[in-house]
């Protein structure tokens, strides 16, 4: 239990703490701060107090029931690989969160970056903790969501948003393919737990499916940690704020990749087909990255380029394919993180103090910033290799499996050890450059800022970390040895081998290959200083083959060509078009249907016609053939007839014993009917011109071809349902729904119990789906009015047609409570409100049991405020309903709503498990009591914050045409543009 609170607050705690930062002002900077700040720290407290469980080979694991019966549950699983990663997330998330502090400008809302901020630390935590695939995967793409906000925290910047862009398009294709992949494990193994695929390894690699699993997942983590050729994102990302870049380049989003290679490498690892991807993969990125980050000129395009050099690094390694190899990645992912972070941050201090990272325009800033030279020297040291630093032993570590590599790795093997050697001398040679050119030479001049040292708290996170680069060089094996222990045992069980983290292990061939890289990097970079001094942009012989570029030409070419031909085959700004493209693919696919398994009646004889029945369908095909035919001259009145149409429908439902669709029905066709009635003032008259007689044979035309469809769909449906019903299934599902509707659900009505207990997840979601879709539609028109023009017609008629439209709504302008001609209907409809009140309080209680539910009382409630408002003549503005607050009622509803299925949680149920039983009251005895009624209850609420919302939105646009009010400013051509197209539909 203690286990399980302990990673339950690991993982919720930094999201809790974003929903309070976001909350907070704008210039609540220091409380943002400070709250960040106290999160990181708490959260590195509970990584901590788990060390003694993980360090004597424990696993700390924590299970709550969500899905059990699609094996879909919340695991959260800690060993010694998911400590080490956890406490790296929270320790540098709590230095960048005090460096931020100092770094972020006045004007910038901090507030809202340290959300986005927390809400990403939570994210990782949640990756690198996740004991179910899926969820794994959910934390994998609710990274990159994160991440796209933080890159494009500074939106207002065209780099910013196309980095943002650039990032989440890469990361989150790579998610899906990820997604796909773990999808093919989890058919493979049975289930989607943690620990069952990491046991069946040997069943993963004998399966057929083995390949295309390995490829989709490595997909996913290749492009999250910027593989070659997935690599170009992450230059890109630079526009972030620096200390976003520290984070995410250090120990967060980049290493997730790494992270997945690292936890999976028992499951998937051991085959040449791993060996080859992943091992050439991580080659290529090594030597490209690192070459190109020679040529870079600004200092963090620089680290960029670096950052992506040492993941291939890691990445070759992991592709070697043995132990010792992967012992060396995990300790060189810890060491990139140290010095990686520090270089990042001092970077920033050069830019936040001198106002430029162009090393071009940086030279000398050693007198001036003397600290901060010393502390970015021995970073860029600890990258480069230098002896007793820490970058210095994983490297070499790096050279010893280069040396001794025996994976299958065609062609490679003889020149690993050289390309081993060359990678290492570019990284000797960027680092030189990043040192030599900032901070030696003369004083600068022409910066936008005078330098000087930063506030000592922004160095302090520098100091930490470069503190930590000297303590690991020089004391290894006292210093993260038992860290790098307890990870490695957590992957590799008892087959972790025999490893040294000496500082000396004598003269040998992996200390010759480190010495001959830094002279060979020394080297390259004195023969290269003049061309690099030139300002020559971009790297020789790569120049003109640049990823990013074609990466942009490919989504132009997908997004202009493919995209825009695709619309214009398929999009139309008229809704008969859509429909023809509906209705043919769905006679496409009846057709696939019945040419492969046939057509025709089944063994049940029909049930003779009832004349009444046939009589009411008579009366309802004739409003739905006379509103086609009125529509054209008055929508009015083919508003009438479709209603008249949905009447017989709900008929048709009480017919066949189905009262609680008929009940739904109803109260949907009438508020459908009052949305139509206001939108009615949107569209132009469609009366035809005087002598256009081909005008009118093409309209003629159009409407037969429309009636053919709809005869052709219509008969389509019935024929479809004429065989379904005269065939007896099986096993009917609704037996099965009916005998456990009370005994499970505590409900009589099986369509209540079904909606809110059976399928409550479904309609979980599906109010969600309503709640956005109000919000949406009041946030579109809340300040949408076309110009008088748009719709085609003269002001003047214009003026007269929104008149006539706002009379039929709530009467004349002088339509005020009390008028002559409204007395009596006001009067009729104040008496009725409380009566339908009562009746909605009737329908939501009795729902379990008989005809009703929290949708219908909902929709009556929204019928019984409609009424008062269209004969009070009261102008429908939210401000005219405070007193109703329709997002108040949404937000409580799904509050309500999703509370009661976290509620099973608390007592150890999966969510949504409802509860039911008989409460035993003074007086009235046993009582029936669900908790589906509460569900039913935030059903409910959304239902008439919803209705209300959306009704508020189109009524007070029809308010605004026809009141005497002020006239709305003109909008933009680009702002009127939906308005016309709205109007030519």
């Amino acid at each position: 239990m203690r286990d399980g609170l302990l990673l339950l607050a690991l993982v919720g705690l930094p999201f809790a703490g974003a929903l309070v930062a976001g909350l907070l002002p704008t210039a609540a900077r220091n409380a943002a701060a400070a709250l960040a700040g106290g999160v990181a720290l708490v959260a590195l407290g509970l990584v901590w107090a788990a060390y003694p469980t993980v360090a004597a080979g424990g696993v700390l694991r924590a299970e709550v029931a969500w899905m059990p019966s699609v094996g879909l549950n919340l695991v959260l699983r800690m060993d010694g690989l998911g400590w080490l990663f956890a406490g790296m997330v929270t320790g540098i998330g709590a230095l960048v969160v005090l460096y931020a502090r100092y770094y972020m400008a006045a004007e910038d809302p901090v507030p809202r970056f340290f959300a986005f901020l927390l809400a990403f630390m939570g994210s990782m935590t949640g990756v690198v903790l996740s004991g179910n695939l899926v969820q794994l995967v959910f934390f994998w793409e609710l990274t990159s969501l994160l991440s796209f906000l933080l890159i494009g925290y500074w939106h207002h910047a065209a780099a910013a948003r196309d980095g943002a862009r650039m990032a989440l398009t890469v990361t989150a294709t790579g998610g899906l393919a990820l997604f796909a992949g773990v999808l093919v494990l989890g058919h493979i193994v049975g289930s989607y737990d943690l620990d069952v695929v990491l046991a069946a390894g040997d069943r993963i690699r004998a399966h057929p499916l083995y390949l295309p699993a390995l490829v989709l997942v490595l997909l996913g983590a290749l492009t999250k940690s910027a593989q070659f050729p997935f690599h170009f994102w992450l230059p890109q990302a630079m526009a972030a704020p620096t200390p976003v870049s520290a984070y995410l380049h250090s120990a967060t989003l980049v290493k997730a990749g790494v992270f997945l290679l690292v936890r999976l490498w028992p499951a998937l690892g051991g085959t040449d087909a791993w060996s080859l991807l992943v091992g050439t993969a991580g080659l290529v990125t090594l030597l490209v990255g690192a070459y190109i980050a020679i040529f870079q000129h600004d200092l963090k395009g620089l680290l960029a380029y670096s950052t992506i050099s040492h993941l291939g690094l890691i990445t070759l390694l992991l592709g070697l394919d043995s132990e010792l190899a992967l012992v060396a990645a995990v300790f060189h992912i810890m060491n990139h993180a140290a010095f990686k972070a520090s270089l990042f941050m001092a970077a920033g201090i050069i830019d936040h103090e001198t106002g430029t990272r162009d090393i071009r325009r940086l030279s000398g800033l050693n007198r001036s910033m003397p600290f901060t030279a010393r502390l970015a020297l021995v970073a860029a040291a600890a990258m480069a290799g230098v002896p007793l630093l820490n970058g210095f032993l994983s490297k070499e570590m790096f050279f010893a499996e280069a040396l001794s590599a025996d994976a299958p790795l065609p062609g490679l093997l003889n020149i690993l050890p050289f390309a081993a050697m060359l990678g290492s001398a570019f990284s000797v040679a960027y680092s030189l450059r990043f040192i030599h050119g900032a901070f030696f030479g003369p004083d600068p001049v022409d910066l936008p800022r005078s330098p000087h040292e930063p506030a000592t708290w922004m160095r302090f996170p520098v100091e930490i970390l470069v503190l930590t680069c000297i303590m690991v060089g020089v004391l290894p094996a006292a210093t993260v040895g038992p860290f790098l222990d307890i990870a490695v045992r957590s992957v590799l069980g008892a087959d972790v081998p025999a490893y040294s983290l000496a500082v000396w292990h004598g003269f040998n061939l992996p200390l010759l290959m480190s010495v001959l890289a830094l002279a060979g990097g020394v080297a390259l970079y004195l023969l290269l200083q003049r061309r690099l001094l030139s300002g020559v942009e971009g790297p020789p012989l790569l120049r003109r083959v640049e990823a990013r570029r074609i990466f942009e030409r490919a989504m132009v070419f997908l997004s202009w060509r493919v995209a825009r031909g695709a619309e214009r085959l398929a999009g139309t700004r008229r809704l008969q078009p859509q429909l023809r493209l509906i209705v043919a693919a769905a006679f496409l696919a009846g057709g696939a249907a019945v040419w492969l398994r046939g057509f025709g009646p089944g063994n049940l004889p029909p049930s003779p016609v009832d004349p009444v029945l046939a009589l009411v369908w008579a009366v309802g095909a004739a409003c739905a053939l006379g509103a086609a035919w009125v529509a054209k001259y008055q929508r009015l009145a083919a508003l009438m007839l479709v209603g008249g149409a949905g009447l017989v429908v709900c008929v048709t439902f009480v017919w066949f014993s189905a009262p609680d669709l008929a009940l739904t029905q109803l109260t949907v066709e009438v508020v459908t009917t009052v949305l139509l009635l206001l939108g009615l003032r949107w569209l132009p008259k469609r009366l035809p011109a005087a002598g256009e007689r081909e005008q009118d044979v093409l309209t003629r035309t159009r409407r037969a071809r429309d009636l053919a469809i709809a005869i052709g769909a219509g008969g389509g449906l019935a024929a479809l349902s004429y065989a379904v019903m005269t065939r007896t299934p099986p096993d009917l599902l609704a037996r099965d729904f009916l005998a456990r509707a009370y005994t499970e659900g505590g409900g009589t009505n099986a369509v209540n119990v079904i909606l809110v207990d059976f399928r409550g997840f479904d309609t979980l979601g599906e109010i969600f789906v309503v709640a956005a879709v109000a919000l949406t539609t009041y946030a579109l028109l809340r300040r949408f009015r076309p110009a008088p023009d748009s719709l085609g017609i003269p002001e003047q008629q214009r003026d007269q047609g929104e008149r006539a439209a706002g009379a039929a709504v709530t009467g004349p302008d002088d339509s005020r409570p009390g008028a002559d001609w409204l007395q009596v209907p006001f009067t009729l409809t104040r008496l009725l409100f409380p009566v339908m009140l009562v009746v909605a309080a009737f329908l939501l209680l009795r729902g379990h049991d008989l005809p009703g539910g929290g949708f219908s009382a909902g929709m009556v409630v929204a019928i019984a405020i409609i009424l008062q408002y269209m004969v009070g003549g009261t102008d429908w503005t939210e401000e005219r309903l405070r007193f109703i607050r329709p997002r108040l009622w949404m937000g409580a509803g799904l509050l309500v709503a999703s509370g009661t299925g976290l509620a099973a949680l608390a007592f150890g149920r999966p969510f949504m498990t409802s509860y039911f039983g008989y409460a035993d009251l003074p007086v009235v005895g046993k009582v029936p009591t669900a908790s589906a009624l509460v569900f039913d209850i935030g059903v409910f609420m959304l239902v008439v914050g919803a209705t209300l919302l959306m009704l508020v939105a189109l009524a007070h646009q029809s308010v605004r045409g026809h009141r005497a009010t002020p006239p709305a400013p003109a909008l933009p051509e680009a702002a009127r543009a939906p308005a016309t197209a709205a109007g030519e539909g």
